[in-house]
């Protein structure tokens, strides 16, 4: 397994997104990574099933990419035995569980240096540990609720979550960043240590120049949908024949549109003197956009724009984003199958591109990382049974227990 992390192991009892993804980057940097599921398959594999079985949702397929699967109940004696021989093999452990969890599982940092002196420990959990709110349960929705994005993204009388989980992918990018710089840590002086990450703290951070302004100022913004607040126009319009997405921000990105508009004369109306400004009137300024859309297409209007090198994009459903000729040509989705698919699913690869004279990941290179299918439920738990030491009896025996 080539990689920038190869031979770096990685035992992933992540569930959902956070923990999962972040086990994921590592895997797509080179770790070998274990994904420990319950013995009739944790609840993130089912989720919007995508097999023909249901046995694997559309969420698992990107999570479980370059992972082995081995299924446990960590519950038991013998299954707690099994976690401790793992975690004696482990470099990492990624749990995204709360920490009175962690603790009833014996995953808690506490509990794991016992077993290897210089493990790293990296959970993420909704609140975070040591808070009111720390034994508290939640989904990526919560941190955008609770951050001030959801009352800013909607309307005043309807806030709004965004449909993808920022909340939760930011977080897992936090852990595997976290999970990097422990490696490190751990290269320099030989200790282990824990990395903790949590959703509210990552869509604050997220979040945070709103906060900012708010603590400071106090203008008490309320949402305004997709019309920006700070800059015009930034709004989706529609064109004859669907919807596009503009923003202008900054004086240069103004004079190029007022020039686009045929309305020079805005640029020094006190009106629309800076992105401030522009942000008080962004109505005038967006109804004026949206006429110029409204007399023509969609592709008509992206031609003008970016020949004017205004920032603009279609609004696209998520097929044409699958078959957007530039998505398509860069690779930035890659065709994995899986038993029991019609047809492969366009999963993300890593959406970073490292090269250097030994590594790289581009799947072009012949020492490119793996980009494998996520595995079905306990593919790999014989094979990583027998590693540790247990025999076809042994094995078949635990099954009979449902420890694995």
């Amino acid at each position: 397994m080539a990689g920038i992390l190869e031979g770096i192991r990685v035992l992933d009892f992540g569930r959902y997104i956070a923990g999962p993804y972040c086990a994921t980057i590592l895997a797509d940097l080179g770790a070998e990574v274990i994904r420990i599921e319950k013995v009739d398959g944790s609840e993130d594999r089912f989720n919007a099933p995508i097999s023909e079985n249901g046995d694997c949702g559309a969420t698992f397929a990107q999570m479980g990419r370059n992972k082995r699967g081995l299924t446990l109940n960590p519950r038991t004696q013998e299954g707690r035995k099994i976690v401790g021989e793992l975690v004696k093999t482990a470099d990492v452990v990624v749990a995204n569980l709360p920490p009175q969890t962690l603790e009833s599982m014996a995953l808690d940092y506490e509990s794991l240096k016992t077993i290897k002196a210089d493990i790293i420990l990296t959970t993420n959990s909704a609140f975070g540990s040591g808070g009111p709110y720390s034994d508290r349960v939640g989904f990526d929705g919560i941190g955008q609720a609770m951050s001030g994005a959801m009352y800013l993204s909607g309307w005043p009388d309807q806030p709004q979550k965004i449909y993808p989980p920022y909340v939760d992918f930011g977080t897992a990018l936090y852990s595997a960043l976290g999970t990097m710089a422990a490696l490190m840590e751990r290269d320099r002086t030989g200790k282990g240590c824990k990395v903790e990450t949590s959703l509210l703290r990552t869509a604050l951070s997220f979040n945070n120049p709103a906060l900012i302004e708010q603590a400071t100022t106090q203008l008490n913004r309320v949402g305004t949908g997709n019309r920006g607040q700070t800059g015009a126009p930034v709004d989706a319009f529609k064109t004859e024949d669907g919807w596009i997405l503009i923003q202008v921000i900054g004086q240069p990105l103004f004079d190029r549109w007022a020039g686009l508009m045929g309305e020079e004369y805005w640029i020094t109306d006190e009106r629309f003197s800076s992105d401030e400004a522009r942000g008080e009137n962004r109505d005038e300024i967006c109804e004026r956009t949206q006429a110029w859309c409204s007399g023509r297409t969609t592709d008509e209007c992206l031609e003008l724009l970016s020949q004017a090198r205004i920032p603009c994009g279609p609004i696209l459903s998520p097929q044409a984003a699958i078959d957007d000729q530039h998505v398509q040509a860069m690779e930035f989705l890659k065709p994995l199958d899986y038993p029991g698919l019609t047809r492969p699913a366009p999963v993300a690869p890593l959406p970073i591109k490292i090269t250097t004279s030994a590594y790289s990941l581009d799947e072009a290179d012949n020492n490119a990382a793996p980009f494998e299918r996520a595995p079905t439920l306990g593919e790999h738990t014989d094979s990583i049974l027998e590693e540790l030491g247990y025999r076809p009896d042994d094995i078949k025996n635990l099954r009979g227990k449902r420890v694995v």
